[in-house]
């Protein structure tokens, strides 16, 4: 459950200076965001995902629904009268990426769910949407991994997470001990290429790359995908982790969001 963004890409040298231009090498378009992209990873593993998301009422959101069934999504998608977010993002000569967003955020409610899809889930990530969509995912789903990028509704929703994913570098992903009641069960602190940290657990270490580095977008929501896939198939907290991990490297290794995507094959 979470947004998506209809993404451009530019491939460039270096990120413009305040003043400069620069040339693009290569441009690209594509539905992504963080939503879009977990959902994808996921059925990349599992061999197919359900994805609830919103989706703007104009043409992009309808290239974004047409391009997202046809990644292995069976998507289910409000479509409030709004514009699709947006977004442009520099890929860098070293792979990583700046992005700059255009737009509202879109997030699915709790009137827009098909509950009965969740009906028997194994797990559910959950990237955005409401409290109380929040609320009725925890009492359908075996296993609920959440980001703390959401964490004001985290807070509202008041219900106990299998897992919550944050950044020891990002202070949009931020979550310290405390915020949360409940607790999380188990709490994923991730730090890029040093690995990251879990409680309980103790450290981690980065999955070793299986290529050269091509683009940063999209890692770390193939790693809470991994991470949710691996709960959800009822495995150790040390070996869902172990895959997150394999999966945030790989993402790193392809061109935009999916390319790279560690598959169950």
């Amino acid at each position: 459950m979470g947004h998506v963004e209809w993404v451009e890409f530019a491939r460039v040298e270096h990120v413009p200076r305040p003043g400069e231009i620069v040339h693009s090498l290569e441009q690209w378009q594509v539905a992504a965001g963080g939503g879009a992209v977990a959902a994808v990873q996921l059925a990349k593993l599992a061999g197919g995902a359900a994805f609830v998301t919103a989706l703007g009422r104009d043409d992009l959101g309808d290239r974004a629904l047409v391009e997202l069934r046809g990644r292995g999504l069976d998507v289910h998608a409000e479509r409030p009268d709004e514009p699709s977010r947006r977004a442009f993002t520099f890929v860098d000569d070293r792979g990583e990426r700046t992005i700059t967003v255009l737009g509202q955020k879109l997030r699915p409610s709790n009137l827009g769910i098909p509950w009965e899809i969740l009906d028997g889930a194994d797990a559910v990530f959950f990237g955005c949407g409401d409290a109380e969509a929040l609320r009725g995912v925890r009492a359908k789903a075996r296993v609920v991994v959440a980001t703390a990028r959401e964490l004001p509704t985290l807070q509202e929703a008041g219900v106990e997470l299998d897992a919550l994913v944050a950044s020891s570098t990002d202070e949009g992903e931020a979550y310290r001990p405390g915020d949360l009641d409940p607790p999380p069960k188990l709490a994923v602190w991730t730090a890029g290429g040093a690995g990251g940290w879990t409680n309980p657990g103790g450290p981690f270490s980065a999955a070793p790359l299986p290529g050269p580095v091509e683009d940063a977008y999209g890692c770390g929501d193939a790693f809470v995908a991994g991470l949710t896939y691996g709960l959800g198939s009822g495995a150790e907290v040390r070996g869902a982790v172990e895959l997150a991990a394999r999966c945030g490297a790989a993402a790193l290794t392809g061109r935009g969001p999916y390319a790279g995507q560690l598959t169950s094959s």
